[in-house]
């Protein structure tokens, strides 16, 4: 697809087929169902599913999948064994909200009914065929050999080492930068035959942490002072952690105002616990401050599980700040607030990650004057802001410094980005002495 969603790729060895991730392609509506149920090779073929970690767009299929036939193991670490499994319910609950609100609209115009594309069986099978395997413990995945590897990208999350006939293929999933708070640095795969490697940001470079922390700040600061809020769509696991964390530290300091904050997630609620139960993924400053005190709450936030108290939120006037998801706000909570300030020009809509084309995340950013919320069309009129620095994704600098720390790559796909991010990061690779290059959407190799 050439874009940073619906993460799927096939591995074929010893007369076994796996899937390295199984993830939700997210667009257009009705372009994402259609595309969603349709899979390379036939699921019940299929022998094992090898989950890189939670996010959506690498585990979000994995109920289609099910739905289709495969009865294989779905291997990953234990915490995102945990995080997958909060992800695909409310997966679940979102899709079910989501076309209960497009089907009414639909009715009201004549329209017929739509489907979701799956519902909470599905979901429960695909969650019973999971099963943990922790860094550094190789593992049979049908009859080929696999590692897993921290990538440093969100709790659990999993770089693959696959081994096969005397070959070795590595595949990234996300890779995660440097010097983050809460979780490690991504580790170093082995010398590898071929390297699928995600490039969401391989054209650009983020500013350090501390430079979007003060823009963070700066933001708040501007948006409360004229009576708006601040809208910050974002993934229920690993971003909404960290902008906690940030805003935490920013309230501390004085550097923004003593407002309140919401997280208006029943997701983040239980990611967040989950944070909690797993230490062994956090780096040793962080491991030591939850001994001391909660690095994911303060006097300032509240978390929002109940619907009704969601709509409450929506409904009042006063400045705050709101983190919701969707990421990329193609669902969730993050629509209800967007629906009633979309066209508030005291609000702020930041976003704090990658926004994939077509999405309605991307079309804000891109400057469209009006939107589809719900079926029915908006005016823009709030400010939009952006701020990449906290995306758990490494930028292109860090990709290269990364995969020139591999032993050796005997060469390299660029994946999971767009064709210009793409095409710039196997260029910088190539130009490094590892010929790379950008495949296309079933395009087969030889390794």
């Amino acid at each position: 697809m050439r874009t940073v969603t619906g993460s799927l790729h096939v591995v074929e060895a010893n007369g076994s087929r796996i899937f390295l991730d199984c993830g939700l392609f997210q667009g257009r509506r009705a372009d994402a169902f259609e595309w969603n149920q349709r899979f390379p090779v036939p699921p019940a073929d299929v022998d094992a599913v090898v989950l890189s970690h939670a996010h959506l767009d690498h585990c979000g299929n994995l109920p289609t999948l099910v739905a289709q036939g495969f009865r294989g193991p779905i291997f990953c670490t234990p915490a995102t064994r945990d995080l997958a499994g909060l992800v695909l319910r409310d997966a679940v609950k979102v899709q079910r909200q989501d076309i209960d609100i497009v089907n009414r609209i639909r009715r009201r115009q004549g329209l017929p009914r739509v489907r979701p594309l799956y519902r909470g069986p599905e979901a429960e099978h695909a969650i019973r065929l999971m099963r943990t395997v922790r860094y550094g413990e190789a593992f049979q995945a049908g009859r080929v050999r696999a590692t897993f590897y921290d990538a440093g990208h969100i709790l659990g999350s999993a770089m693959v080492l696959v081994e096969a006939g005397g070959r070795r293929l590595g595949f990234t999933g996300d890779l995660g930068r440097q010097g983050t708070e809460i979780i490690r640095d991504p580790q170093v795969l082995p010398a590898v035959d071929l390297l699928i490697t995600e490039s969401t940001y391989g054209s650009r470079d983020h500013d350090t942490h501390a430079e979007a922390i003060a823009n963070l700040a700066s933001i708040v600061t501007r948006t409360t002072a004229r009576g708006g809020r601040v809208l910050i769509p974002a993934f229920a696991i690993g971003r909404t952690q960290e902008i906690v964390h940030a805003l935490m530290g920013e309230l501390e300091g004085q550097r923004i105002p003593d407002g309140p904050v919401f997280v208006d997630s029943p997701m983040a609620v239980d990611a967040t616990a989950i944070f909690r139960r797993h230490p062994e993924c956090f780096d040793d400053e962080t491991r030591a401050r939850l001994r001391r005190r909660d690095p994911f709450g303060f006097k300032n936030l509240r978390y929002v599980r109940a619907l009704e108290d969601s709509k409450a939120l929506v409904a009042r006037d006063d400045p705050c700040v709101v983190i919701a998801t969707s990421g990329m706000a193609e669902g969730g909570r993050i629509l209800l607030h967007l629906q009633r300030f979309i066209g508030d020009p005291r609000a702020t809509l930041l976003f704090v990650g990658y926004q994939a084309e077509h999405t309605l995340g991307r079309r804000i950013l891109d400057g469209a004057e009006e939107v589809r919320i719900f079926g029915e069309t908006h005016k823009v009129g709030l400010q939009v802001e952006r701020a990449d620095a906290f995306s758990a994704h490494a930028d292109r600098r860090e990709l290269l410094a990364w995969a020139l720390s591999v032993p050796k790559i005997g060469r390299a796909f660029c994946v999971h980005g767009d064709l210009a991010p793409a095409q710039a990061l196997a260029g910088a690779l190539s130009a490094h002495g590892i010929p790379a290059s950008v495949p296309m959407v079933g395009q087969t190799e030889t390794v």
